[in-house]
């Protein structure tokens, strides 16, 4: 249960005394890879948080309101944790923005934690602050990571440090208690204000010692892992922080599309990722798949067909595991190879993946393990794990070390322990209503399955009621349809409504080939969503669900629509779930359509 007393900027000195390495942290640089040493992060660190002591960046009283504010709005790369590691270390607090906040959000979060400094990682970011900085009163300067013409760059800073702040950054960060703030992170939320999540270096390092404890994560100063997701979510800064205190390097993507490239340069032994990339993924292996011919065609299918079966827990039998061995040695060989060939673990997080995908990857030999947790509580609750009986596909697994996890009568799961957050800032009255007792109120309802895999089976936000009142969870109904390869994006709606309706993005790869071979022309997908044989179609995929689910929770009616929902059209959050107000906004004359007549 216990965790050691470091602060999250303590991984520099831990990891110069276990193992110093020479690539802690990677990123291309005009087109090659570029390692930064242990030694060469640590010194950077340090006087970057002299030179913001020069600008009078510090921890004031350390109290939320009295400490300096410092933000932050850059994909992933190392300067990103450079900034993180030298804010701590003059005892202000960080503030990560998305890169795709809109800039009435940004300005709002601006001026919420009265910002002094941005720090913005290339042209388009700077533009993007610089257009709202004069409504945020506070903000005094906006640095960039790249050099942009007429913009300030970050490496100013280093140039700042002298022997004074370089000897007051050492007695400040020796003084900095665990209790303080490390970060504030504004939750993206699918709906209202954003709001912002206080976290102090124990709820991190607590729940970053506990998750190293419980999946496990081995100490591995030979391992690489590729890094993509978001670093100003909490679920992509943990892992960092697991492989920094594990002795694994990480090398950032180049972008999302260069997944594909970077995993098979850097060949790392695993990587974050949320459901939906997954998703994208194993779309584009069966559009492979489809356009094989004859026996490879055949092959490639029975191998899928043999992996959607497989059970982590429950022996196939002997031919089973025998022809899975086959498949994994003439179709799956070459998927690994794709993600470099020496994934030992994939995580997944942040929405509910399909077991069906979990069943196809774990089967393909490329281990996918989900997990769960809210960044109200650092964020981890529970995982499946890699020891012998500590996964089950379906269930988001076992609460770490540390946690308290229980359902409330109502079927909300609480969880209390040391990485529970201080608090929402200057939300005292939302603060009371999310933890109670010291129990966080997640929002999530789940159940136990076997008496100890926590199984999510909603939001407690989502859940609507038809207007026979009758309780809809729309997410089991979204998932399910989700595992047609058909089925892009769904979103279930019905609420004070007589039945329940859809609204469905198809999957237009795989429908274009089915219209290939029906001999239907393919012109656009506006066209493709009114075709009779196509309506036909998606009435019988509907239908084939539909017995999946009790008559309430049946979908009566749907509507296609031609275009699919993304961060940068409104429809996603940046960690990529539904925004269902927007969608119900932007989409109402199709849901009205659903409900003529009803």
């Amino acid at each position: 249960m216990s965790f050691p007393n470091y602060r999250l900027f303590d991984v520099l000195q831990f990891q110069l005394e276990k193992f110093p390495k020479p690539d802690m942290l990677n990123a291309k640089e005009n087109g090659q890879w570029r390692a930064y040493s242990t030694k060469e992060v640590n010194d950077i660190a340090i006087r970057f948080a002299a030179g913001l002591l020069k600008l009078g960046i510090n921890g004031g009283d350390y109290s939320p309101e009295g400490a300096q504010k410092v933000a932050l709005i850059s994909a992933n790369r190392p300067e990103w944790i450079f900034t993180d590691l030298a804010v701590q270390q003059t005892g202000a607090v960080l503030t990560p923005i998305y890169p795709t906040t809109n800039p009435l959000e940004l300005q709002f979060i601006l001026n919420e934690a009265e910002v002094k400094y941005v720090f913005a990682g290339d042209a388009n970011l700077w533009d993007k602050v610089m257009s709202i900085k004069d409504h945020v009163p506070t903000l005094q300067q906006v640095y960039t990571f790249d050099k942009v013409e007429g913009a300030a760059h970050w490496s100013e800073l280093l140039h700042l440090a002298d022997a004074e702040s370089l000897s007051q950054v050492a007695a400040i960060s020796a003084q900095i208690p665990t209790s303080n703030l490390a970060t504030i992170i504004y939750t993206s939320g699918t709906t209202g204000t954003p709001k912002g999540v206080m976290l102090t270096h124990e709820n991190i390092v607590s729940n970053v010692f506990h998750s190293k404890e419980s999946f496990p994560f081995e100490d591995r100063p030979d391992g690489k892992a590729l890094s993509f997701l978001p670093l100003n979510h909490i679920f992509e800064k943990v892992i960092t922080y697991i492989y920094l205190f594990s002795g694994i390097s990480i090398y950032y993507a180049e972008s999302l599309e260069t997944i594909g490239d970077n995993l098979k340069e850097v060949k790392p032994m695993g990587f974050s990722t949320v459901p939906r990339l997954l998703e994208k993924v194993f779309e584009k292996i069966m559009t492979k798949g489809n356009e094989l011919e004859g026996t490879k065609r055949k092959l490639f299918f029975w191998a899928v067909g043999l992996a959607e079966k497989y059970d982590n827990n429950v022996s196939g039998g002997m031919w089973y595991n025998v022809e899975l061995s086959m498949a994994n040695k003439i179709i799956f060989n070459k998927w690994r190879e794709a993600l470099g060939g020496n994934i030992e673990f994939i995580i997944t997080g942040g929405a509910a993946c399909q077991e069906k995908l979990l069943r196809i990857f774990n089967g393909a030999q490329i281990p996918v393990y989900e997990g769960y947790g809210p960044t109200e509580n650092s964020p981890v609750i529970t995982v499946n794990r890699k020891t012998p009986g500590g996964c089950k596909y379906g269930s988001v697994g076992l609460p770490i070390v540390g946690q308290e996890v229980k359902i409330a009568e109502d079927g909300e799961i609480l969880v209390k322990g040391p990485s529970v957050m201080k608090g929402y800032y200057k939300r005292p009255e939302i603060t009371a209503e999310t933890v109670i007792d010291g129990w966080l109120h997640t929002g999530d309802i789940g159940i136990w399955d076997e008496g100890k895999y926590l199984k999510i089976t909603d939001r407690k936000k989502e859940l609507f009621k038809t207007s026979g009142g009758k309780y809809v969870a729309p997410q089991p109904i979204e998932n399910r349809l989700k595992e047609s390869l058909f089925v892009e994006q769904v979103m279930v709606v019905g609420a004070e409504r007589k039945f329940v309706g859809a609204l469905i993005v198809p999957s237009f790869p795989t429908l274009r080939e089915w219209m290939k071979e029906k001999q239907i022309q393919f012109t656009t997908p506006e066209a493709a969503i009114n075709h009779p044989r196509i309506l036909e179609l998606y009435r019988e995929l509907v239908e084939s669900f539909n017995k999946f689910f009790n008559h309430v929770e049946q979908i009566k009616k749907f509507e296609l629509l031609a275009h699919e929902w993304t961060v940068d059209t409104g429809e996603l959050t940046p960690t990529l779930k539904l925004k269902r107000k927007v969608i119900n906004e932007k989409y109402k004359a199709s849901i009205e359509r659903i409900y003529e007549g009803s």
